[in-house]
């Protein structure tokens, strides 16, 4: 039997604000195609984990290896070569509100790709990426003209455009009416099928949990205090996870 490779390892991570300790210790494996939740309560470092696997936040100790490499050993080219793998879906969409939905899903290519990939391949890019979300009639909109779900849903085509190894999902249905949170939990999981690719979802939102999560860490106190599928870990009696299910 074939040993997977993590697609993201982290060991002992530590990072800290002054004296507030938001990860200790912190430790976890990401295995590819599966998406693994991370459950903990507002202000428990769910965020600054998802950055600290990106380098936007400088870790205080630990390693962190993402798609096999040690992101303390990367120069700053070799660090923006393994952002392109990763899909990031921020909390807020972080939509250019100048740019259209076009603009918008072009301004990865023009970091990422050469002017003769572009030239060949932006306009079929980012129709397949609208495709994928449904909503190619909006490719000439501004973001002022789309609903909450729908700048969701081009945030995410816009982390899809590069064809990610991982998918980073940063709160992704916070915000959103329970209607819509579910389209955007289906949609998750339709990505999944259809890339293959790695998640890690950042969420308090225990229904979204449920839907796309294959397992779950839970991260109380700045630890990881239990992993384990969202099934078994509603049957706990421990008071500590319970509360998150009652």
């Amino acid at each position: 039997m074939k040993v997977l490779e993590p697609i993201i390892e982290i060991k002992n991570l530590n990072k800290s604000f002054g004296d507030n300790h938001v990860l200790r210790d912190f430790s976890m494996t990401v295995y590819p195609g599966e998406n693994l939740a991370i459950l903990g309560k507002s202000g428990s470092g769910k965020s600054v984990l998802i950055k600290c696997i990106i380098n936007l936040i400088e870790i205080d100790s630990g390693q962190m290896i993402v798609l096999g490499k040690d992101l303390s050993e990367l120069d700053q080219d070799e660090l923006d070569e393994m952002r392109a793998e990763v899909g990031f879906l921020f909390q807020s969409n972080a939509l250019y509100d100048s740019m259209t939905v076009r603009e918008n899903l072009e301004f990865p290519l023009r970091r990422h790709w050469s002017n003769e990939e572009r030239e060949k391949g932006s306009e079929a890019a980012v129709l397949e990426a609208l495709n994928d979300v449904g909503l190619s009639h909006t490719i000439d909109m501004m973001p002022a003209e789309l609903s909450g779900g729908m700048r969701k849903r081009i945030a995410l085509a816009r982390a899809l455009i590069l064809k990610p190894k991982v998918i980073l999902y940063d709160e992704p249905t916070t915000g959103l009416d329970p209607i819509t949170s579910r389209e955007i939990s289906q949609l998750m999981l339709k990505v999944q099928e259809k890339y293959n690719a790695t998640a890690l979802i950042i969420s308090h939102d225990m229904h979204c949990i449920k839907m796309t999560s294959n397992r779950v860490i839970m991260l109380i106190d700045g630890k990881r205090y239990a992993d384990d599928t969202y099934e078994n870990l509603q049957l706990a009696k421990d008071p500590k996870i319970k509360e998150f299910f009652d």
